[in-house]
């Protein structure tokens, strides 16, 4: 049986990301990754792993084997621009630096250990405000462009995966408005039946990878399948 690995489990969605993985038992291992150590339900089979810190990617990918599972569950939405008047810098490059740079490296070590000849999935929760299509309201610059660029990632990274493994799925998921801490302070104007939990995020996300084919590669799914505008 092949490994999965989940990135970002001492977040909401990582962690029950893990957890709906790990339950469904479809993996010898399922890894659970994160700066901070996870809770103690997903501690078993846990390795440190700092989105900033491209040595500790490294050492994480080390530890694991035929990996046919891939989902980076990170994100850093901090103070969104509602303007440009009030573009930072170093704000941006944090905003790049854990939601593009970050998952980016992460497919650099990781997307070789991933099976030639089999399905793969690498996938990584992107935001639909990441879209440039849907983009109407402005605004948000820095997790807005993070966001973009890290779809486009993801679609590179899957045109170079399918030359030598045509079996191989890699894909940016939206996994809806989830009552985590990254998004708690954004949720006033969410109606109550479009706020989810973690795990109906979760259930729903796998539901739509499980459902995935090796078509799909380079596109950007909802957390419902619906396809989203690059």
């Amino acid at each position: 049986m092949s490994q999965a690995v989940i990135i970002g489990t001492s977040g909401g969605i990582g962690a029950a990301l893990a957890r709906s993985v790990r339950a469904s038992r479809a993996f010898e291992t399922c890894w659970s990754l994160s700066r901070s150590a996870p809770a103690k339900d997903l501690a078993t089979d846990w390795l440190a792993l700092d989105l900033t810190d491209e040595a500790s990617i490294a050492e994480a990918a080390a530890q694991c084997r035929d990996v046919s599972l891939v989902i980076v569950a990170t994100g850093d939405l901090k103070a969104p621009e509602k303007t440009y008047r009030s573009l930072d810098p170093a704000a941006l490059a944090r905003a790049f630096q854990i939601n593009t740079i970050g998952p980016a490296l992460v497919a650099k070590h990781f997307a070789p250990l991933m099976p030639r000849n089999s399905r793969s999935v690498f996938a990584a929760l992107s935001a639909r405000v990441g879209s440039i299509g849907d983009n109407r309201l402005g605004g948000w610059y820095g997790y807005r462009a993070s966001k973009a660029a890290l779809n486009q990632v993801i679609r590179t990274l899957a045109v170079e995966q399918t030359r030598s493994r045509p079996d191989s799925i890699c894909v940016a998921l939206h996994p809806g408005t989830v009552d985590t801490t990254l998004s708690q302070p954004f949720q006033s104007g969410t109606p109550a039946e479009k706020l989810f939990t973690p795990e109906r995020s979760a259930r729903a996300l796998l539901g739509v990878i499980d459902g995935l084919t090796p078509a799909d590669t380079g596109g950007f799914f909802a957390w419902d399948g619906q396809a989203i505008d690059w």
